[in-house]
Parts: C-alpha cells; sequence; structure tokens
C-alpha cells in the first residue's frame, strides 16, 4: 500500500490519519498486545506516524504497550499524542478531572516512564477543569516545553472561550474533540475559531466508535463490559434502529461509489481540510489498512454530498455520552 500522505497541525507534521490506541487495552472487547503492536508498527509503515493515548486509558497500561511498541529503534518514527487531567478514583472513565499545576507536572513525568521517552510529541489537558483557571493548566503545561519534556501542547473537548485563554498563554499546536458524520458541533465555533489561529484538529471517534462501519448491527454483539453498550446512548436500545438505518444509507451511497462505510465516512473528514487529522481507532490491522486507504481516495464532491444527505447532520439519535461526560466536554 502506498504511504499515507502528510498533514500539517498548527507546526507539528503528522501522517494525514492517526491510530487512536484506547482500544488496545480496554474498553472495546477483548484485548490482544501482539496483534496490537502489530499494527502499531504496520501504521508506522505506512505513515500512520500520529498515536493517540492517554494516562487514563487503562490506568496506565495503554502507553505502557505503546512504550513497548515502539522499542527498538521506532521511537522517532512516531508522534506520540498523550493525555492528563482526567481522573478515574473508582476506575470508571468520566468520573473527575484535575487540572491543577501539581496533578499535570506530575502526570507528565508518569506518562514519560511509562511510554519509555524523554519527550512527548504532543500533550493535551484531556478535560478542562472548572475548579482551576485554564491558564493555570496551560501554563504547566507550557512549562514542561520549556523543560523539554513536551514538543507541542494542545486541549481536549475545550469550549471556544477555553481555546482562546488558553491560545493566549501558550500556541495551541491542535485541539482535540469528537467529529464525525454523527457529530458535527464543532463546525459551529470552534472549527472556525481554530482555523482563525492556526491551531490543527484532532477528529477522535471518526468512525462513531464503530457505527459507522456498518458492521455493528446489535449491541448483543458486544461484551457485557463493553464501554459502548455500558455508557454510549447511541447503541441503547431506543436508539440504535434509527442510527443503523442512517448507517445503512450511507452504506448504499459507500457501495455505489466502489468503498467501505468507513472509508467514505473518513474520506468526507479529509475534505473538510488539510488541518483536519481523524484518528479512528482499531487493534487489527485489516481494519488499519482499510482506514488508511480513505487518505488516497479521490471522492467526487458529489459522492461526499450525498453521504451528508445521508446522514444529515444532528439526525443521529442519542447523546454521544452519558451525562457525567457530557458535563466534563465545552467547558
Amino acid at each position: 500500500m502506498t504511504p499515507i500522505p502528510r498533514k500539517r497541525l498548527g507546526t507539528l507534521g503528522v501522517g494525514a490519519q492517526g491510530l487512536g490506541c484506547l482500544g488496545m487495552s480496554e474498553f472495546y472487547g477483548p484485548t490482544d498486545e501482539a496483534e496490537a503492536v502489530a499494527t502499531v508498527h504496520q501504521a508506522l509503515e505506512l505513515g500512520v506516524t500520529l498515536l493517540d493515548t492517554a494516562d487514563v486509558y487503562a490506568l496506565g497500561a495503554n502507553e505502557e504497550l505503546l512504550g513497548r511498541a515502539l522499542a527498538g529503534g521506532r521511537r522517532e518514527q512516531a508522534v506520540i499524542v498523550t493525555k492528563g487531567g482526567v481522573v478515574r478514583p473508582d476506575q470508571r472513565i468520566g468520573r473527575g478531572v484535575r487540572g491543577d499545576a501539581a496533578h499535570l507536572r506530575a502526570a507528565c513525568d508518569a506518562s514519560l516512564a511509562r511510554l519509555g521517552t524523554d519527550h512527548i510529541d504532543l500533550y493535551l489537558l484531556a478535560r478542562v477543569d472548572p475548579e482551576v483557571p485554564v491558564e493555570e493548566s496551560v501554563g504547566a503545561l507550557a512549562d514542561l516545553v520549556t523543560a523539554g519534556k513536551v514538543r507541542h501542547i494542545g486541549l481536549s473537548e475545550a469550549g471556544p472561550k477555553t481555546i482562546l485563554r488558553a491560545h493566549a498563554v501558550h500556541p495551541l499546536t491542535a485541539v482535540e474533540t469528537e467529529w464525525s458524520l454523527f457529530s458535527r458541533g464543532i463546525e459551529d465555533d470552534i472549527l472556525p475559531l481554530c482555523r482563525a489561529e492556526g491551531i490543527g484538529v484532532l477528529a477522535y471517534a471518526p468512525l462513531g466508535r464503530g457505527l459507522l462501519t456498518g458492521e455493528l448491527r446489535s449491541a448483543d454483539a458486544l461484551g457485557e463490559r463493553d464501554f459502548r453498550r455500558i455508557a454510549q446512548p447511541r447503541f441503547e436500545e431506543a436508539n440504535l434502529p434509527h442510527n443503523l438505518a442512517l448507517v445503512d444509507a450511507l452504506a448504499a451511497v459507500a457501495r455505489t461509489a466502489g468503498l467501505t462505510p468507513a472509508q467514505l465516512a473518513l474520506a468526507w473528514l479529509h475534505a473538510q481540510g488539510p488541518d483536519v487529522v481523524p484518528i479512528p481507532g482499531t487493534k487489527r490491522r485489516s481494519h488499519l489498512r482499510e482506514n488508511s486507504a480513505a487518505t488516497v481516495l479521490d471522492v467526487p464532491a458529489e459522492t461526499l454530498a450525498e453521504a451528508v444527505r445521508a446522514v444529515p447532520r444532528d439526525a443521529v439519535a442519542g447523546e454521544r455520552y452519558l451525562a457525567t461526560s457530557m458535563a466534563m466536554v465545552g467547558l
């Protein structure tokens, strides 16, 4: 397969598409470390350089896995993105945040140790702490840059006013947020702001956590502890049939174009601009190859328009998180 093209997040050059690593360690069914490591290795071979993790993914185990995968001379091929600021006191996700400087400094040092590296390429504040001025949080990240522990910084799931305040303290390289045909709220305020300020966009969950692939037809196919089954309203019994009808409409457009639904959904995101880097998550090389092919597709504008007609904005049923997690978004 031809190596994927390049894009820029601010001044940081990366492969046009990244790889979300969360599912390699928890939340999305059974894990297989050997296959996960092989997937990371193949990602680098394909030019998928940006690898996205966080300190709370599997309570640090995901960073450790990534560190093992990058050992043996592969570290310099990768652009590591990790995040700090979310805490899991009871091991569940979406339960709390800490954006104070002391916590972020300690969290960064712990991430460096788990990753087995002396620097993090892009360090993000995972969620804004409403009890801590963002200036303190970003000031701590700026200090990490000065110390050489971090090369670039950014925010995840922050609101536009917070982005501006943070950017005034230290230039932000990227803002990470959920963006897909199912989740388009970024387009109102955050995307125009990022473009005006030269901040890149990392689009996570670009395949609707698997729904937009067309392969998932029932929540019963998910394990009892699968994150989507227990904490994703769009997978609930009341919402899933409606959402699958949207996916079926997208799949029909994709078939006509000779694409998979996942490739069409990713191609639509790539068409949104050179400053947009989708980071679909996978733990399998087969899905990685399918997803990566979307970076070199020349999809006609009319096909992309048909995709939007198949999945109109705000047509999806259900919020993207439970209320406890939504309360941490957009601050």
